[in-house]
């Protein structure tokens, strides 16, 4: 039996034979393997903007930078918040967006924890834990990661979605970019993750 290395025109993977299918499964695997990835590349898609979700990312962001590797932090939708200039409560261009800006408080100073939040005491418990254990806020994190070089790419179609500018968001920032540019990186990246 010949390896199957792509469907027919008019084959779908519910018409193939088991054995083509391992043969057709076994193939992608094999392409998969032999691409090249950078061992030195991180690519991290930052999604969500709860305390619990910026923490680790700009953790992992700051600790493979300081060890000498290429990160970049690609940030969409609610992880685009914490990338917000605190001093703009509201964003946006029309009621909608405006609106999305007053549930969602911009800055990593103000993101709150996504369980046991208990009206804030949870955030500041955990921020008070991690000051008495010398772990540093994501606010510092972000700043340590435009220190240490690490690629930080708001998402153009999320800035547009929420109505945000670039004037909206904190100075340090690379130029925004799309799913496009964050898919290829990934292509080549040794480590992907997306939090």
């Amino acid at each position: 039996m010949e390896p199957i290395t792509s469907l027919q025109s008019e084959e779908s993977v519910g018409d193939m034979s088991v054995e083509d299918l391992r043969a057709f499964v076994q193939d992608l695997i094999l392409a998969r393997e032999s691409e090249t990835r950078d061992p030195n590349m991180v690519t991290l898609i930052a999604w969500g903007g709860d305390l619990d979700r910026i923490w680790p990312t700009t953790i992992l962001a700051t600790t493979a930078a300081a060890g000498g590797m290429d990160v970049a932090v690609f940030f969409t939708f609610w992880g685009l918040f914490p990338l917000v200039r605190e001093e703009r409560r509201v964003t946006g261009k029309d009621w909608m967006t405006r609106g999305l800006s007053l549930m969602n408080r911009p800055s990593a100073a103000h993101a709150s924890l996504s369980k046991l939040n208990m009206g804030g005491a949870g955030t500041v418990m955990m921020r008070k834990l991690a000051a008495k254990s010398g772990v540093a806020a994501p606010e510092e994190l972000l700043e340590m990661a435009r220190d240490l070089d690490v690629k930080l790419w708001p998402c153009r179609m999320t800035m547009d979605l929420m109505g945000l500018g670039d004037d909206d968001l904190i100075d340090g920032l690379d130029q925004p970019a799309g799913a496009a540019t964050a898919l290829e990186r990934m292509k080549h990246s040794a480590i992907s993750l997306f939090i």
